[in-house]
């Protein structure tokens, strides 16, 4: 029972991950969609981080001690580019988001949908 308490970060992280992958499935609303992905992506950052973190491990700057533990760094130097390309990207998403409610009137799936049929049905015009 322990050994469960100690993996606490994991349990956080799958938590986390299905909230997220909830929201994407299970809204039609693209806002809604668009906080559940960075739900996901800022749980897949905290796997990554947690499982980058060594007990008792130092910076890895060499003193010349060789009975020192270093954690390593590179984990938490890629989650650090990946949030520079999460936030990039949430703000694309965002920006599409936008131009879809200016050009549909709405910016939920089901309706954008129907008003993408009925525009197609129209464009074809009357069966001979």
């Amino acid at each position: 029972m322990t050994s469960l308490f100690a993996q606490w970060n994991y349990f956080l992280v799958i938590i986390l991950m299905m909230l997220g992958f909830y929201a994407v499935i299970a809204r039609g609303n693209m806002v809604k969609k668009m906080v559940g992905l960075n739900i996901f992506q800022t749980s897949v950052f905290m796997l990554y981080i947690s499982m980058g973190k060594v007990s008792n491990g130092t910076a890895p700057i060499l003193t010349g001690d060789s009975s020192t533990v270093y954690s390593n760094p590179l984990p938490h130097v890629l989650i650090l580019t990946a949030i520079v390309v999460g936030v990039a990207t949430t703000a694309v998403g965002y920006a599409l988001i936008i131009r879809i409610q200016e050009s549909f009137g709405t910016i939920e799936d089901d309706e954008i949908i129907e008003l993408m049929d009925d525009a197609d049905a129209a464009s074809e015009g009357p069966a001979s």
